[in-house]
Formats: C-alpha cells, sequence, structure tokens
C-alpha cells in the first residue's frame, strides 16, 4: 500500500542548502571522489535496504550535484555536462546506485529550470542543493481548474524518491488536444510505494509515486515539449540550450562507465593475481581479457565525454543529437561488455554473494538496460537523420 512519506526531506539533512558557498568545476571533480568512498562504505547496506543511506545522501548534496545545472541567478552553478559525466562516473567507481542518484539529481535540477521563473523561485526558495527526483513518461492526468492544474496520478522507478524535496512528474492534459506537460510537486503531496525489488542497482530506490487530486499552481508547470526542443526561459547557460535527446543517455551511460572502472579495479585486486606469473607478468589469456576490457572502458569514456563537449557549446545539429544516442547507447554497450568480460574470466569466486564483481556486473546490466540507451532505435534514429537530414 501507498505510504505518505514522513522522514525529512533532503535539504533539511545537508549543510549546503541555503550556503552561499559554491563549487567549482574542479572542486565538483574533488567531491566526487568524497561521495564514491563514502557510497563504497554503504554500498552493503545499499543493497539490503533497497536504497541509499542517508549519509550517501548527504555527501550527495554536499558534493554539488543537486546544484550543478540550477541557474546562477538561483545560487547554483549552471555547470558542464563534461563535468558531470566525469563526476557521474567516478562514484560509479564506488556504487553505481549512487552514481545513478547522482546523475539523475542533476539532471532533474536542469529540467527545474524549464519552469517559469517564479516556480524556480518556490523550488529554490531555501538554497540549490533541492533534491528533485522525476518521472519523464505521461503517466498522469490533468485538467485545468483556475489558475492552476489538477493533477492525478501513478508513476513507478522514481529514484531516490524517499529523499526528495520536490517530483517533477509528466500528466497528460484532458481536452481535445492533450499535451504532455510536466508538474512540480513539493513533498508532502505525495505518496510512494515500496515496490523496488531488482535484481540489479538495488540501492537507488526507485520506487513508486502516487498524486491524487495535487492542485499544482501554473508557475510549477512546463510543457514536455519545450524541454525536447531545449528552450528554457532567461536561459542564461548553455546547459539550459539544448535538446532533451542531446544529452538525456549521458545521464544514464555515466553509471554504467563508472561500473565498468569499478569491475576493473576488482577484477585487478581479486582474479589477476591467480594468473601472475613468478616474474610478475600476467598469463597471456588474462592479459587479453585486462587489456580489452580496459579499452572498451576507455572507448566508451571517450564517446562520452565528446558527446558532453558538443552539448557544452549550447548548440547542436540535428545529426549531433541523433549522435548523441548512437553514441551514448554504443558507450554502455562497450562497458558492459568489458564487465562481461572480466566476470567471465574471473571463476565461481566472483559468483559469490561477498564478491564485488557480481554487484559491478549486476548494476551495469541493471543501468544498461534503461530504454534511453537502447541501440537498435538509436541507430535507426541516427541513420535516418543521416540519409534524410530529418
Amino acid at each position: 500500500m501507498p505510504t505518505q512519506q514522513t522522514s525529512p526531506p533532503a535539504s533539511s539533512r545537508t549543510s549546503r542548502q541555503g550556503s552561499v558557498q559554491r563549487a567549482s568545476r574542479t572542486d565538483s571533480v574533488i567531491a566526487s571522489a568524497g561521495l564514491a568512498k563514502t557510497a563504497a562504505e554503504h554500498a552493503t547496506a545499499a543493497e539490503r535496504d533497497r536504497r541509499l543511506a542517508p549519509e550517501v545522501v548527504r555527501t550527495m548534496l554536499d558534493a554539488g550535484f543537486a546544484r550543478h545545472f540550477v541557474p546562477r541567478r538561483h545560487g547554483g552553478d549552471a555547470g558542464t555536462f563534461e563535468a558531470v559525466v566525469r563526476a557521474v562516473a567516478t562514484v560509479g567507481e564506488g556504487c553505481t546506485s549512487a552514481a545513478w542518484a547522482a546523475s539523475l539529481t542533476a539532471s532533474l535540477g536542469r529540467m527545474a529550470a524549464y519552469l517559469p521563473e517564479a516556480g524556480q523561485r518556490r523550488v529554490w526558495a531555501d538554497g540549490p542543493d533541492a533534491l528533485i527526483v522525476g518521472a519523464l513518461m505521461p503517466l498522469g492526468r490533468a485538467r485545468r481548474e483556475g489558475n492552476g492544474w489538477r493533477i492525478s496520478g501513478t508513476w513507478p522507478y522514481v529514484s531516490v524518491v524517499d529523499h526528495a524535496d520536490w517530483a517533477l512528474v509528466c500528466a497528460m492534459t484532458a481536452g481535445e488536444r492533450p499535451v504532455a506537460r510536466f508538474f512540480a510537486v513539493p513533498r508532502g503531496s505525495w505518496c510512494t510505494e515500496d515496490t523496488w525489488s531488482s535484481v540489479g542497482m538495488r540501492g537507488t530506490g526507485s520506487n513508486t509515486l502516487h498524486v491524487e487530486d495535487v492542485l499544482v499552481a501554473d508557475e510549477l508547470t512546463f510543457t514536455r515539449e519545450a524541454i525536447a526542443a531545449g528552450v528554457a526561459g532567461n536561459a542564461e547557460a548553455p546547459c539550459h540550450r539544448v535538446p532533451l535527446k542531446a544529452v538525456n543517455g549521458l545521464c544514464f551511460a555515466a553509471p554504467v562507465l563508472g561500473a565498468a572502472r569499478a569491475a576493473l579495479a576488482a577484477w585487478r585486486e581479486g582474479t589477476a593475481p591467480r594468473h601472475t606469473s613468478v616474474s610478475g607478468g600476467l598469463d597471456s589469456s588474462a592479459a587479453e581479457v585486462l587489456g580489452r576490457a580496459a579499452g572498451e572502458t576507455d572507448l566508451a569514456a571517450l564517446l562520452l565525454e565528446s558527446t558532453a563537449r558538443v552539448a557544452d557549446t549550447g548548440r547542436v545539429t540535428d545529426l549531433e543529437v541523433a549522435r548523441s544516442g548512437r553514441d551514448c547507447a554504443l558507450a554502455a554497450e562497450l562497458a558492459t561488455a568489458a564487465v562481461d568480460r572480466l566476470f567471465a574470466s574471473a571463476g565461481t569466486r566472483a559468483h559469490q554473494e561477498a564478491s564485488p564483481l557480481q554487484r559491478h556486473w549486476r548494476d551495469a546490466h541493471s543501468a544498461a538496460g534503461h530504454v534511453v540507451l537502447g541501440f537498435a532505435p538509436a541507430a535507426e534514429a541516427y541513420a535516418r537523420v543521416l540519409q534524410h537530414g530529418t
């Protein structure tokens, strides 16, 4: 059964909320290493509890992920995609679930910048570290009522929802011409249902969110078309002027890259010593596994960082948007292939519950299975634009 949220919002659990202190891009990367360490220490508990520990969420906010894409006029960094991709991948070396949470937290902060200015002021009234969660599928219903909208709906797979301050949910408007709109709903206006029991990324706490008959003011809503097109009112930075499809894959692929790097580290620590000669060198089969897996992981990183740099210009062509989808999906495939290669060569020990390698393997496959990272539709979209221009 759905339950009303009773724990305090994330913003009340972090010392960064309301602070004038802001992280630079360099600081953000340094802080991400600290989050990776904290998340790794709590990874076993996250698997058991099926959600991140409050300490991990506090560290995530302190690291600057929530504020990374928040407009500067609201105290945020209006940062770059390249910085957040690198930071998320670093976190993923400690815990893929925490990396997923960090990536989505940053992404939803960017999406909230598409609200009208009055709505932005409400969301970030207490500072830029408000933890915003979201659901992109239009599974709710909305009807006009006065100067707002009356919404209801159920959205599954809302990651980190137990720690959220706000939720951005998508609903279809009533009438002859339905339109998909996002609505910002404050904590206390929704209930959650404990439904997350995945084989991988267990710590994301991606439970189901229920909204029933809640009135949302006009200032807290925008059309899905606006973010799809990359048209944000009062846009002051390139990160608010790019279409969603130009960057959406980055959000989901970066944690997979982190999982691959974590798997490499676990393999080198647990498996490589069993294939090392007296002289210190790896035998040929193990060396091939390591070389290929490391190469696949490096290629995935190059693809994601290149895609991020293009998005950071704030000006992308239709072909670059299509290439982004292709390259993010391909990067996820490469990273997952690297993890598969390492896991398959690690023997029975890797299949034990205590083995970190099996967790990285499960997490990589769960993250890479997201619909946004499907290579076939991405390749089809790329081929269509390349061949026909649309």
